[in-house]
């Protein structure tokens, strides 16, 4: 079914944000190439990894509740400034996306037009933007994450090698 192809997607969009926060040092949690305030979010791996886990969280409660506001607007950005809370963040977010999974019963359900903010759509078109959205914001926080690696690879071998690893993973 095209529901567990698109649950398995998201499923793996889940691990994926959380082995990265994982891998990041506390201390370059909100790092940023660029210190300017506004980019804090966009451009380090903690907002990043929130910004991905959002797109999925608006996705699943505009399906479910037609709540389509973004989630990190009612959210308070210091309570979420430490992995420990990005990663009970990440556990909302995939007991959203469960419940939400289980309103689809069959393929046939994803054809079904929401209201969706602005227009009409059907469900599989709210669920793919949803994923291409979080991949999106995803691939920017590795973006980020590898920059300070490399950054710190050339000051420390044993980062090199975990960045040579991580390559061939």
């Amino acid at each position: 079914m095209l529901i567990d192809v698109l649950n398995d997607h998201f499923a793996d969009l889940d691990k994926r944000q959380r082995r990265l926060i994982d891998q990041v040092p506390d201390e370059k949690l909100f790092w940023t190439p660029v210190s300017t305030a506004d980019t804090m979010l966009l451009l380090s791996v903690g907002g990043a990894v929130l910004r991905s886990a959002a797109m999925i969280e608006q996705a699943f409660l505009g399906i479910t509740r037609r709540l389509w506001d973004d989630p990190l607007e009612w959210t308070l950005p210091e309570k979420l400034s430490t992995k420990a809370s990005i990663n009970e963040y990440l556990d909302e977010v995939a007991s959203t996306r469960t419940n939400g999974i289980s309103f689809i019963t069959s393929d046939a359900d994803l054809a079904r037009q929401l209201p969706a903010p602005e227009s009409l759509k059907p469900i599989l078109q709210v669920l793919v933007e949803s994923i291409a959205r979080s991949e999106n914001f995803l691939g920017r926080g590795e973006a980020v994450y590898k920059l300070f690696i490399s950054e710190s690879a050339g000051k420390d071998s044993s980062l090199r090698q975990e960045l040579f690893r991580d390559r061939i993973r």
